[in-house]
């Protein structure tokens, strides 16, 4: 596309269509990140309720007298490993809710520019 005094710019249609490959790259990052976070997340989860069971059955196997007093460091242990669990899963729903919140971002920003390229158009064929 020429100019006056020799400027070039580059074709609208060109720049958008670099816009719209960018973008798409970034969306497949914020999907990618997304299930990353969701599959840790699962993975926590399972191991969580595993845990909580054992630790539920052990303090029950105490309190009957079928296991050893002995055995509370291992209920402390499994406590600490609950909190921590329950910690990562909270850190991991943040997470989750900030990929979902850029991802809708990204959607706004590329329907707007959608828009915008449209009545472009129509304004440039008009």
């Amino acid at each position: 596309m020429a100019s006056i005094f020799g400027f070039r710019s580059r074709d609208p249609a060109r720049d958008r269509q670099t816009d719209l490959q960018r973008f798409d790259r970034l969306a497949k990052l914020f999907d990618q990140i997304a299930a990353e976070i969701e599959a840790e997340k699962a993975g926590l989860e399972s191991r969580y309720r595993s845990t909580a069971t054992n630790a539920a059955f052990l303090v029950e196997a105490m309190e009957n007298g079928s296991a050893s007093s002995s055995k509370g460091s291992d209920v402390s242990a499994m406590t600490n490993a609950i909190l921590n669990c329950e910690r990562r899963i909270a850190e991991l729903a943040r997470q989750k809710g900030v990929m979902k919140e850029l991802r809708h971002s990204l959607d706004a920003i590329v329907d707007a520019d959608r828009v915008g390229s449209e009545a472009g158009q129509a304004i440039s064929a008009g």
